[in-house]
């Protein structure tokens, strides 16, 4: 019935769309297997792409060929670039999105990728033989052969909802969960755990008062994710509102918190730190009057609205008294509940840096099961995996980005050699090199990869090098035409910066911190006119570029010398348990990851710079 699949993806919500349209777009032949066809890409939280680190991501997946970026263009209704008030290092992109057109978008993108084929039911089991995956059971007994499987499970393996006193299997609300696999991974001798995230109540947005709450725009010149010219930035953009909570509203939740799993114990998953319910969060800011809520529109035409930041598993009353003594929320009817899902996980320390398992050959995990939470983070995973998973089968060398390198490779290092006991979540402060892994840059590191591996086509190699080509020469013209005092001085003055008393190049003048750009094409419209040539993007490229230059400098003389290390190649067959001058920690860390480079063993938690020492003196024999 069926032929031998290439490349077969598990799950079809963010990691596996991305991987399965990575592998087929590259030339494997994928079969996508869900348990609902019309649930493909479903936004199982809040209706939106980016943010902090995270939009970054989005950036990067677009920049090596990946639709994550396409898609939320094409779904969005607001945009924001969060954190312009900062330094570019910290400027993130980030959409609204319209919930169902997202889904929809992603749904016909990989029906019309050639080599998808679509199946659906529910997986219960991988057929494996000599510790090499070969296929996948279905529910019914079905056995699908391939040469590789990617497992992008999410919130469904042995999903458990709570509300309240109430739990029920599931791996989201309306659906089941999935069984079978875990039980079977653990035969295999892998190591399983359980994590917990929520999400918050919808409600009628026709039943709020939206003259009590804040409104917030999206950018008076919005911008977009992807860099392909398949989108284009909005024209009109929907209104989100900030609201927020009060003492009554806490002391109203407080009176659920005997009833609520997260207090009481049913909960035994660790749930994300730096996205918590809103009763952890007034459990562990007691001091705090008042929490923000944004009120966050589901699409151009429903109604339904995201409460973002009451996220909970609190009796359903209990909610819905203390969400109607939010200022706006009086007369708010409730859609359905919040609720908290409890799943298990794999510690990615049982992976490769190409997300291939140690144990099993050919098996590969992305997203949730991972460890991760947030669609960005899954999508990337699905991304690496897939194009990993097309590589093997291809036999070809796999594809590994560095932490110098993206954001992407900053997660799954930090996967694979840290591990993590909470669910996962990317910010800045991870990545030691973020001035080099900017948002606006993304496709000047990495397309020329993407086009390399057969991702990224010619058109957005051609388009990168155009885009390079006229920073590296406008830089250049930057540091070498000057303005006078008498064009200068005044404009100097009215922006409370020093004078001139001689001729300046240009590129001295925007190491400080007062100008930028557009006040100098200001000063002289003879300049102003032959900057006009060059697109948005390469202006701002261009005064990136030297406004940062000695400090891009020193984070890429950094890199250098790391990357001494990582050239350090170490055998997978190193025998780390025969070497007695190593740490009992130090062994016992570097067996379990086996660390490929030097430099990746320098970054597993507990082995330590006298083990590194060892280490290199024993590679050196």
């Amino acid at each position: 019935m069926f032929p031998q699949y290439d490349v077969i993806v598990v799950g079809a919500g963010h990691a596996g769309c991305e991987a399965a349209h990575a592998a087929a777009k590259m030339g494997s032949k994928v079969l996508l297997c869900t348990m609902n066809m019309n649930t493909i890409a479903q936004m199982s939280c809040n209706p939106a792409m980016g943010g902090v680190a995270k939009g970054q991501i989005v950036r990067e997946i677009d920049a090596l060929g990946g639709m994550s970026g396409i898609i939320s263009d094409k779904s969005m209704i607001q945009f924001r670039m969060l954190n312009r008030s900062k330094g570019p290092a910290m400027w993130s992109p980030r959409t609204q999105n319209d919930r169902m057109r997202f889904a929809e978008e992603w749904r016909l993108a990989l029906e019309n990728t050639p080599n998808v084929d679509f199946w659906q039911e529910m997986i219960t089991g991988l057929i494996v033989k000599d510790k090499r995956i070969t296929g996948v059971r279905t529910s019914i007994g079905l056995e699908i052969p391939a040469k590789s499987v990617v497992l992008t499970n999410g919130t469904f393996l042995n999903g458990l909802i709570h509300i309240g006193e109430k739990q029920f299997g599931g791996g989201r609300t309306g659906e089941g969960a999935a069984k079978g696999i875990t039980e079977q991974l653990v035969q295999l001798g892998f190591e399983a755990g359980r994590m917990k995230t929520g999400t918050p109540p919808r409600v009628d947005g026709r039943s709020l008062d939206y003259t009590k709450m804040e409104i917030q725009y999206g950018d008076e010149n919005p911008e977009k994710f992807s860099y392909s010219d398949e989108t284009k930035p909005l024209t009109k953009q929907h209104t989100c509102w900030i609201t927020y909570t009060n003492k009554e509203v806490h002391n109203t939740l407080e009176t659920g918190f005997n009833r609520s799993p997260m207090f009481n114990g049913r909960i035994q998953g660790l749930g994300p730190r730096y996205c918590p319910s809103i009763e952890d969060k007034i459990n562990r800011f007691a001091e705090r009057e008042r929490h923000q809520i944004f009120v966050e529109p589901e699409g151009w035409n429903t109604v339904e609205m995201y409460v973002n930041g009451f996220s909970t598993s609190l009796p359903e009353d209990v909610q819905y008294e203390a969400m109607r003594k939010i200022p706006g929320f009086e007369n708010a009817k409730m859609f359905r509940p919040g609720y908290a899902i409890e799943y298990d996980f794999f510690p990615p320390t049982q992976l490769k840096l190409t997300l291939e398992t140690q144990l099993i050959e050919n098996l590969y995990f992305a997203g949730q099961i991972n460890g991760t939470t947030g669609y960005e983070e899954a999508a990337s995973q699905g991304l690496v995996a897939g194009i990993n998973a097309s590589l093997k089968v291809e036999e070809k060398d796999p594809f590994l980005l560095k932490r110098s390198d993206a954001y992407i490779g900053v997660l799954i290092d930090d996967l694979i050699n840290k591990g993590t006991e909470e669910p996962y979540r990317m910010f800045t402060s991870r990545a030691e090199f973020r001035l080099l892994l900017r948002q606006d840059n993304a496709d000047l590191r990495l397309t020329e990869l993407g086009h390399r591996i057969g991702l990224a086509d010619d058109l957005r190699l051609e388009k990168m090098m155009d885009k390079k080509s006229d920073t590296q020469k406008l830089v250049n013209d930057l540091k070498q035409k000057k303005l006078s005092p008498e064009i200068i001085n005044e404009g100097l003055e009215n922006l409370d910066t020093a004078t001139i008393k001689e001729k300046v190049t240009i590129d001295k003048l925007l190491k400080r911190p007062q100008l930028g750009l557009k006040d100098i094409m200001e000063f002289d419209p003879e300049f102003k006119q032959y900057l006009s040539k060059y697109s948005k993007e390469v202006l701002e490229q261009a005064e990136i570029q030297i406004k940062y230059e000695s400090y891009i400098e020193k984070e890429s003389q950094m890199v250098e010398k790391l990357s001494n290390m990582e050239n350090y190649k170490i055998p997978l067959t190193f025998d780390y348990l025969g070497i007695t001058a190593l740490s009992a920690e130090g062994k016992q860390k570097l067996n379990k990851v086996k660390p490929e480079t030097l430099g990746q063993a320098s970054r597993i938690s507990g082995v330590s710079p006298a083990d590194l020492s060892i280490l290199t003196v024993y590679l050196g024999r």
